[in-house]
Protein backbone atom coordinates (compact mmCIF):
# COMPACT_ATOMS: atom_id res chain seq x y z
CA UNK A 1 0.00 0.00 0.00
CA UNK A 2 0.84 3.76 -0.71
CA UNK A 3 0.28 6.87 0.68
CA UNK A 4 0.29 9.97 -1.85
CA UNK A 5 0.34 13.08 -1.02
CA UNK A 6 -0.64 16.01 -3.47
CA UNK A 7 0.87 19.31 -2.42
CA UNK A 8 -1.57 22.37 -3.89
CA UNK A 9 -0.69 25.90 -3.95
CA UNK A 10 -3.19 28.42 -2.69
CA UNK A 11 -2.13 30.93 -5.41
CA UNK A 12 -0.44 30.58 -8.90
CA UNK A 13 3.41 32.03 -9.38
CA UNK A 14 2.42 35.61 -9.81
CA UNK A 15 0.62 35.44 -6.47
CA UNK A 16 -3.09 35.50 -7.93
CA UNK A 17 -5.67 32.86 -6.08
CA UNK A 18 -6.60 29.91 -7.29
CA UNK A 19 -10.31 29.50 -8.29
CA UNK A 20 -12.07 26.52 -5.95
CA UNK A 21 -13.54 24.95 -8.89
CA UNK A 22 -9.90 24.03 -9.55
CA UNK A 23 -9.56 22.04 -5.67
CA UNK A 24 -13.30 20.42 -6.64
CA UNK A 25 -12.15 19.19 -9.75
CA UNK A 26 -8.70 17.52 -8.54
CA UNK A 27 -11.07 16.37 -5.46
CA UNK A 28 -13.79 14.49 -8.01
CA UNK A 29 -10.72 12.99 -10.26
CA UNK A 30 -8.95 11.45 -6.49
CA UNK A 31 -12.45 9.80 -5.47
CA UNK A 32 -13.05 8.60 -8.80
CA UNK A 33 -10.01 6.95 -9.38
CA UNK A 34 -9.43 5.90 -5.71
CA UNK A 35 -12.25 5.44 -4.14
CA UNK A 36 -12.28 8.36 -1.20
CA UNK A 37 -9.28 10.85 -0.25
CA UNK A 38 -8.16 12.73 2.46
CA UNK A 39 -7.85 16.81 2.39
CA UNK A 40 -6.20 19.01 4.99
CA UNK A 41 -7.84 22.33 3.93
CA UNK A 42 -8.67 24.02 7.04
CA UNK A 43 -5.15 24.97 7.99
CA UNK A 44 -2.97 25.72 5.07
CA UNK A 45 0.32 24.58 5.06
CA UNK A 46 3.23 27.24 4.97
CA UNK A 47 5.70 26.33 2.50
CA UNK A 48 9.18 28.14 2.01
CA UNK A 49 12.22 27.25 -0.04
CA UNK A 50 15.46 29.49 -1.51
CA UNK A 51 15.42 30.72 -5.15
CA UNK A 52 18.64 29.38 -6.87
CA UNK A 53 19.16 33.04 -7.83
CA UNK A 54 20.17 33.84 -4.21
CA UNK A 55 16.55 35.92 -3.63
CA UNK A 56 15.05 35.51 -0.41
CA UNK A 57 13.30 32.71 0.48
CA UNK A 58 9.79 32.44 -1.21
CA UNK A 59 6.80 31.38 0.67
CA UNK A 60 3.50 29.54 -0.30
CA UNK A 61 0.55 28.00 1.50
CA UNK A 62 -0.34 24.32 0.28
CA UNK A 63 -3.33 22.35 0.79
CA UNK A 64 -2.60 18.86 1.06
CA UNK A 65 -4.85 15.86 -0.44
CA UNK A 66 -3.72 12.39 0.69
CA UNK A 67 -4.82 8.81 -1.19
CA UNK A 68 -3.99 5.50 -0.64
CA UNK A 69 -3.15 3.44 -3.41
CA UNK A 70 -2.54 -0.07 -3.75
CA UNK A 71 0.66 0.10 -6.14
CA UNK A 72 2.70 3.72 -7.28
CA UNK A 73 1.94 3.61 -11.09
CA UNK A 74 4.79 5.98 -11.79
CA UNK A 75 4.20 6.81 -15.45
CA UNK A 76 0.23 7.98 -14.66
CA UNK A 77 1.61 10.29 -11.66
CA UNK A 78 3.53 11.71 -13.68
CA UNK A 79 0.87 12.62 -15.94
CA UNK A 80 -0.87 13.60 -13.51
CA UNK A 81 1.68 15.98 -11.48
CA UNK A 82 2.16 18.05 -14.83
CA UNK A 83 -1.64 18.21 -15.76
CA UNK A 84 -1.79 19.52 -12.46
CA UNK A 85 1.12 21.71 -12.59
CA UNK A 86 -0.51 23.73 -15.67
CA UNK A 87 -4.08 23.79 -14.67
CA UNK A 88 -2.50 25.52 -11.28
CA UNK A 89 -0.22 27.47 -13.31
CA UNK A 90 3.05 26.66 -11.51
CA UNK A 91 6.82 26.17 -12.27
CA UNK A 92 7.02 22.73 -9.96
CA UNK A 93 4.22 20.66 -8.03
CA UNK A 94 4.93 18.36 -6.02
CA UNK A 95 3.34 14.87 -5.22
CA UNK A 96 5.14 12.10 -3.02
CA UNK A 97 5.04 8.73 -1.79
CA UNK A 98 5.53 6.90 1.21
CA UNK A 99 4.67 3.23 1.46
CA UNK A 100 2.23 2.94 3.91
CA UNK A 101 1.40 -0.59 6.47
CA UNK A 102 -2.43 -0.24 7.72
CA UNK A 103 -3.10 -1.53 11.01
Amino acid sequence: MQLIQILLPRSDNDGRPLEGALYRQVRLELIERFGGLTAYVRAPAEGLWQPEDGEPPVRDEVLVYEVMAETLEREWWAEYREALRQRFRQRSLIIRAQPLELL
